[in-house]
């Protein structure tokens, strides 16, 4: 259990506030520091979001009608930063996930907090408010909100929903349990819709989208007697079919349908040049551990990690990597 009462001190003592999140942003990212921010403004203090990214066009209704995220180095300075009192980290503790943003965690004067659900990260010299036995940091947050006697409202209940449903795979993982749904009947009482968040998640495909997933649906091969099955995208494939890396997301949880199949991966090259691994796993393989091996963290169920190599050598080490850690 997180002592939330030390987070609620830590609001307390100042009242500028940068949040971030990982680059490849998902719900859960996106959604945690939208709501915290929110909360954040409901006792008077400043919130600015400054992120590693450009928010991906399938998650643009996230920020439809609120401030939009500040990109570092294009939207706002590393130097502006200074003039605030802390930074929080949401859903990640990485320094290779925090990307462009990474130079500035570690260079700034400002007290670091780190709010997160994830089992392995990097020491970047943040109080940690921690807890990798939840299923999403949004449900760290919908925590948060209860420690700052904040009210839920229909648009941060929406952020936080989004953020829990997404990365509990729509409640059909394992990291969901009767918690889970007691949040989640809250989100709903708020006025959550979830046909109307799953209609835009899920069903506002483009026809570059099914395509894509075609591409990488006709590239699966499989290791170890069909027990490992793995695919790959190319920066080429994206600017081909005019389609978003973002549009790849589900992919490899398709891959997991396929009856014999313990673990799956798929590469996907990222515009900036290297390979972001994806790892799943409905075995005994532990794949924060096989994303460890190679740089990156996660869950024992799903995890990823990122190799800046070419696609040959990135393909070997992470087929390798995860046939050896295979019971």
């Amino acid at each position: 259990m997180i002592d939330w009462s030390s987070f609620a001190s830590l609001i307390e003592r100042h009242e500028r506030f940068v949040l971030t999140t990982h680059v490849r942003p998902d719900c859960d990212g996106i959604g945690s520091v939208l709501a915290l921010a929110s909360a954040l403004r409901s006792k008077g203090k400043e919130a600015t979001i400054v992120v590693p990214f450009t928010t991906p066009p399938g998650l643009e209704f996230l920020i439809d009608g609120v401030d939009a995220p500040k990109r570092i180095g294009h939207d706002i300075t590393a130097e502006e930063l200074e003039t605030y009192d802390a930074l929080i980290i949401c859903d990640t503790s990485s320094w290779a996930q925090l990307a462009d943003m990474a130079d500035v965690v570690r260079e700034t004067k400002l007290e670091k907090i780190v709010v997160d659900h994830h089992a392995i990260g990097d020491d970047i010299g943040a109080t940690l408010f921690t807890d990798s036995t939840v299923e999403a940091t949004g449900r760290l947050i919908v925590e948060i909100f209860d420690a700052l006697e904040v009210e839920l409202n229909v648009q941060t209940a929406s952020w936080l929903f989004a953020a829990i449903a997404t990365d509990t795979g729509w409640f059909r993982f394992s990291s969901v349990t009767s918690e889970t749904y007691h949040v989640i009947a809250r989100l709903v009482d708020v006025g959550v819709r979830p046909d109307d968040l799953y209609r835009q998640l899920y069903e506002q495909d483009k026809i570059s989208r099914l395509q894509l997933i075609g591409l990488a649906i006709s590239r699966v091969a499989t290791e170890l007697d069909g027990r490992v099955i793995h695919t790959y995208l190319h920066q080429a494939d994206f600017k081909k079919l005019d389609s978003h890396p973002s549009e790849s997301e589900d992919v490899i949880n398709m891959l997991l349908t396929v009856d014999g199949v313990e673990a799956a991966v798929i590469l996907v090259e990222l515009s900036t040049g290297g390979y972001k691994l994806s790892f799943r796993s409905r075995c005994e393989m532990d794949c924060s551990q096989v994303a460890a091996e190679l740089g990156g963290g996660g869950h024992k169920k799903a995890a990823g990690a990122f190799l800046d190599l070419p696609f040959e050598e990135a393909q070997k080490k992470a087929l390798e990597t995860v046939c050896q850690r295979m019971p």
